[in-house]
């Protein structure tokens, strides 16, 4: 098992069809955009996957943006596959995720986890999180 950081040479068929697999077990309502569009350049997204076998087992996604209160990040989209839980994938996804925020030298990172995801918050908050005394507003502007 490797967790390694996912770039735009590495896409291909079989690695945008697991990916979206995967993340159907994370929400199967929302509309996926093609990898291509998450990796590019522009986008600042660092793109953690575990595979297992040549096969993407777990990612974990970490959007950076730069705001007046500091360089910020924001952790997305942290999915392992339903078979292979409990196994410390998303501990390892995570860690990967806070070094390359590390070496970015963020000020931050934000997350938002659904109150129902226990084992989630959990490891959450034995990496550190903590809950923030603030609400959380959402407008939806397309189908997604």
């Amino acid at each position: 098992m490797t967790i390694e950081i996912l770039h735009k040479f590495n896409l291909n068929d079989q690695v945008q069809q697991e990916i979206q697999d995967l993340y159907k077990q994370l929400n199967d309502k929302n509309k996926q955009r093609p990898l291509h569009q998450i990796l590019q350049d522009d986008n600042h997204v660092v793109f953690a996957a575990c595979k297992h076998e040549g096969h993407i087992i777990g990612i974990a996604l970490l959007a950076t943006y730069k705001v007046i209160s500091g360089y910020r990040g924001l952790i997305e989209d942290v999915v392992v596959n339903s078979e292979h839980r409990g196994k410390g994938i998303g501990r390892k996804l995570m860690q990967k995720l806070l070094a390359e925020a590390e070496h970015l030298n963020l000020d931050e990172i934000i997350l938002f986890s659904g109150h129902h995801r226990t084992a989630a918050i959990k490891l959450y908050k034995s990496l550190g999180f903590t809950t923030r005394e603030s609400g959380v507003y959402n407008l939806k502007i397309a189908d997604s």
